[in-house]
This record gives structure tokens, C-alpha cells and sequence, in this order.
């Protein structure tokens, strides 16, 4: 009973896992072709835009303005000190007003 409830939890997070690469790909694409549809490509120049683009890397995260890194800290500084509840709350006030 416990070996058939490990497999299907292991084929689960591995379709799960699927999922999340071509949500991605498919994410790329959507970008790809936006960015194609902009620049009026169309034929030759399209195809190789295309095979350019979804070959590159992924972009970079994109930057957390000073607001979210300070909550970012914040949240970090909280963590490391294992805070909790009320505590954690009256830190998090503190730290971000700071």
C-alpha cells in the first residue's frame, strides 16, 4: 500500500513538473511572437527571429523596486530570527517603516 502511494505521489511530481517546463516554453513563445508581431517580421526574418528568441535564456527576474526589497529583507530578518504571531507582526512594522 505505502510503495503504491510513493509511485503515485513520484508521477505526480513529475507531471507537475512537465507542466511547469512547458508553461514556460510556452510562456517564451507568447513573448517571442509579441515581440515578432511588433517589429512587422514576417517570412525568413520572422523564422530566424523566432529560433533566436527561444533559444535565449530566460529573462532575468525582473528587479524589485526599493518597497519590495525592503519587504524582502524584512521578511529574511524575521525568518532568521524566528519570529512568529504578534512578534513577527510588530517586527515587520518596525523593519518596514524603517
Amino acid at each position: 500500500m505505502q510503495a503504491t502511494t510513493l509511485i503515485a505521489a513520484a508521477v505526480l511530481l513529475l507531471l507537475s513538473m512537465s507542466v511547469d517546463a512547458q508553461n514556460t516554453q510556452q510562456d517564451k513563445m507568447k513573448t517571442c511572437n509579441t515581440q515578432a508581431k511588433a517589429q512587422t517580421l514576417s517570412g525568413d526574418a520572422r523564422k530566424s527571429f523566432m529560433s533566436t528568441c527561444l533559444s535565449k535564456q530566460p529573462a532575468a527576474a525582473p528587479k524589485l523596486n526599493s518597497q519590495q526589497q525592503k519587504m524582502k529583507q524584512c521578511n529574511a530578518d524575521a525568518k532568521t530570527k524566528g519570529l512568529a504571531g504578534a512578534d513577527r507582526k510588530t517586527f515587520m512594522s518596525t523593519c518596514l517603516k524603517g
